[in-house]
């Protein structure tokens, strides 16, 4: 591999990018002292900054306006503003209600924009920009063009750029270009943002900023598409709208009927008008899922995973396919030697005293050398005369030294088909070891001075290092637990598809065995769809093919979540149904996923997946819960028309009803653990017990208030009427939270049963009866309304049997 340094990685980006190092025209050279303030000045004013795309939270502003400024909000709280004028205070209680949820809403989402921005802010990029002769550290939004950036070992470069010093910098671009070890920068050398620097210093020039630069290429493309999808959020949206459009007639034949059609008392044929209409809106259901979506962001924000589109929670929840990145998701940064072959005889301890030598000369060693040094320690015995840092044109690196006999050796470590000839006997025991997954390095004795044009020209070789990349410790128990939730994994990298699959086998993966070099994966779309549904591990995948292949698991009714670190994972993060990113990866990995896991730990995404569950089997819950009761308002609204009666409840019964049967159950069902496996189709899953669950009641209630306007007369009939329907419809209210609340833990039959006491407090306690305007008259009529109540809780019970088997979610 003689020839010279490469200038650059070369990256296949896709046919929507520019080339990766167009040829630029001579720039002025920036002084060594850096661009002065009055050149930074006149820059900003043109614009030439470094203005990256930046998804950033929602603003408390916004949040305010998303729950106060809402349609059912706008009508309740004209309807609560004509009940203060009319009717007691008891009677507006709904409006008390609303204010509270509002400002819950509003609370939680605040609290998880502050955890959101909280976690935005660690491990941003600060870069050391040199200006006037004094380095300072900057946002880096704030760095314009040619400004000098330093650069040291683990900074990052965050624009595009031309080497303007450089001692031994050596600049880690497997980000970009897969290409695992590090390449040596000089002077006039390109380098890109995306890339980090491993050993060394320097500084370089910026000379693209902003969306010029490569990084900022990717994510401004990937941030065109749309925000990932909520089947909850949409779900809901076209739930109220039906709820609007049956609204609308109801109530207006609502307002008629009593207004017009009834010669009763204006203020209270008003109250009971407003008592029709309110309970149709189901007011709570967005602030709950609001708030269930929220308190999931704060709870993942403990186990230091960012949530940057608050749907990824519900999201990952109903992946069906996981398609993994083996660097950095599977494996972590370091290796550890295996074993060490000497070859041809040579003695082991010399072997390995050897290798102790060469770790103690490189004073900025990459990964290999790293574990190179811990398994073998310098005796501190030889002493090293001449180096040759390692570089990625040569793949091997050198030294020479004095041993403490006083004989003198040079030694090469690198690649074994560099340092051999074609036909060695060692590259087939080599190709044996590659097959595992293992990375070989060969130790070799040279037969030329390091300073010679061809050090490794008659090289003897001495030993066989073999290498293993450090397994994540979490990796397998994640890996199992997909599997076990029926979610194939898909390793993509750009590595060598037989090692990758030997290390996705070693963490049990299933199909690890299955392992497809994506070269030679068919370009038509259908052939490649089977190909990567048979099979589990595919190796030179370039990023282009990355974004293929999520593309055609979708086509295929998949819904893919994509994990990855580099900038060419970009577009394929984008495309897929969910984008993970590690914490570690480039700032355009992380600007355009959902989801990134700033611990850097795969084991996180369980908790994710548990949290999109708890979300999505709650939300279902309590749906179910809020249009049951807008069922069966409407209907009982639908009935007083057509039957020319007075409307049976005042708002304050159903204000009550409302918290016990729906309000504080659903806020502790919603915000309950819940393991149910995510569900599709929403809408249908929610009204197919909804509508059933609300005839009953509504047709329950309807009887006993038409039987108890037939038992009782004078002029306390009414209010007498009223106690009777609304302990039916109660207890009816009472069976669906039971059944919904289902299956029964002990904190869950205590809320049923609190709610059911509190009821019963109102009942028997003589101020809270004249409060809320309820109280039973005789024996014969109350003990009808529990009778008729204990028919619709057993019709409720064989509905619920029926319709979980004749329409199937």
């Amino acid at each position: 591999m003689d020839g010279e340094e490469p200038r650059g990685p070369v990256i296949d980006a896709g046919a929507e990018l520019d080339p990766v190092h167009p040829r630029q025209p001579p720039r002025p050279r920036t002084p060594a002292t850096g661009l002065t303030a009055d050149q930074v000045a006149e820059r900003v004013a043109r614009g030439a900054v470094n203005d990256v795309p930046v998804r950033s939270s929602r603003s408390a502003v916004d949040i305010v306006r998303a729950n106060v400024l809402t349609r059912f909000n706008a009508i309740i709280g004209v309807l609560w503003v004509i009940m203060l004028f009319v009717a007691p205070i008891q009677d507006s209680l709904f409006g008390f209600v609303i204010l509270a949820n509002t400002g819950i809403g509003i609370v939680q989402e605040l609290r998880a924009k502050k955890t959101l921005d909280a976690l935005a802010v660690i491990g941003e990029a600060r870069p050391r920009v040199r200006r006037d002769g004094v380095a300072a550290a900057v946002s880096t939004s704030e760095i314009v063009l040619d400004d000098l950036v330093e650069l040291g070992p683990g900074d990052k470069v965050v624009v595009d750029g031309e080497i303007a010093e450089a001692d031994n910098l050596e600049i880690d671009e497997s980000l970009l270009t897969g290409e695992a070890d590090p390449v040596l920068k000089q002077p006039g050398d390109q380098v890109m943002s995306g890339s980090f620097v491993v050993a060394g210093g320097g500084a370089f020039t910026a000379t693209k900023v902003g969306r010029e630069a490569y990084a900022a290429q990717l994510a401004e493309e990937a941030s065109r598409f749309t925000l990932v999808h909520s089947e909850l959020r949409s779900g809901i949206s076209t739930i109220l709208k039906y709820v609007t459009w049956m609204m609308v007639p109801t109530s207006i034949g609502l307002i008629i009927s009593q207004l017009v059609a009834k010669d009763t008392n204006l203020k209270d044929s008003v109250a009971r008008t407003v008592g029709g209409i309110v309970p149709m809106i189901p007011e709570g259901l967005v602030l709950l899922t609001s708030v269930a979506f929220a308190i999931g962001v704060i709870r993942l924000g403990r186990k230091q995973c960012l949530v940057q589109e608050l749907p990824a929670i519900e999201g990952l929840a109903r992946v069906d396919v996981v398609c993994l990145d083996k660097t950095g998701t599977l494996t972590e940064g370091g290796m550890d030697v295996t074993e060490l072959r000497p070859l041809g005889g040579t003695d082991q301890a010399h072997v390995r005293q050897v290798l102790g030598a060469l770790g103690e000369s490189d004073p900025r060693p990459n990964a290999s050398m790293r574990a190179i040094i811990e398994a073998y320690p310098d005796s501190e015995e030889w002493r090293c005369t001449q180096s040759l840092p390692f570089s990625s044109a040569r793949k091997y690196s050198g030294a020479s030294f004095s041993e403490g006999n006083g004989q003198t050796s040079t030694w090469l470590l690198g690649a074994p088909d560099v340092l051999l000839p074609d036909g060695d006997p060692a590259l087939a025991e080599i190709a044996v070891l590659d097959r595992q997954g293992l990375r070989v390095l060969l130790l070799a004795e040279a037969a030329e001075d390091l300073g010679a044009s061809s050090p490794a020209e008659g090289a003897k070789p001495a030993a066989l290092v073999v290498l293993e990349q450090r397994l994540r410790p979490d990796a397998a128990d994640t890996l199992r637990y997909f599997a076990d939730q029926n979610v194939a994994a898909k390793v993509i990298s750009g590595d060598n598809a037989v090692a990758v699959g030997a290390v996705a086998g070693k963490l049990g993966m299933p199909g690890a065995d299955r392992t497809v070099d994506a070269r030679r994966l068919p370009a038509e779309k259908s052939a490649m769809g089977v190909e990567i549904d048979e099979n589990a591990v595919f190796g030179r995948v370039s990023p282009q093919q990355k974004r293929d292949m999520v593309g055609v698991l979708q086509t295929r009714g998949h819904t893919v979540a994509m994990t990855g670190d580099g900038v060419n994972d970009v577009l394929a993060l984008k495309d897929a149904d969910i984008g993970v990113s590690m914490g570690s990866g480039s700032e355009a990995t992380k600007a355009v996923a959902q989801i990134v896991l700033l611990n850097n730990s795969f084991a996180t995404l369980p908790s994710v997946v548990a949290e999109g569950r708890r979300v999505i089997g709650n939300i279902t819950r309590v749906a179910t819960l809020f249009l049951t009761k807008t069922v069966y308002s409407v209907l009982l609204a639908i009935l007083v028309v057509c039957s020319q009666v007075e409307y049976p409840f005042l708002p304050r019964h159903l204000t009550l009803l409302s918290t016990l049967t729906i309000g504080v159950p659903a806020f502790f069902l919603a915000l309950a653990p819940n393991k149910e496996r995510a569900q599709p189709h929403f809408v249908r899953r929610v009204m197919r017990y909804a509508i059933p669950a609300g005839l009953i009641a509504a047709t329950a209630t309807f009887c006993t208030y038409l039987l108890a306007r037939s038992h009782y007369g004078g002029p306390a009939a009414l209010d007498a009427e009223t106690s009777a329907a609304t302990l039916t419809l109660f207890l009816v209210a009472m069976w669906v939270l039971a059944i919904i609340a289902r299956p029964y833990t002990w904190w869950r039959i205590g809320l049923v049963a609190a709610m059911g006491a509190g009821f019963l407090l109102v009942l028997v306690v003589p101020w809270l009866q004249d409060f809320f305007a309820l109280k039973l008259v005789g024996v014969t009529m109350p003990w009808t309304a529990v009778a008729i109540a204990a028919g619709g809780a057993a019709l409720l019970e064989f509905a619920w049997r029926v319709v979980g088997r004749r329409f199937p979610a």
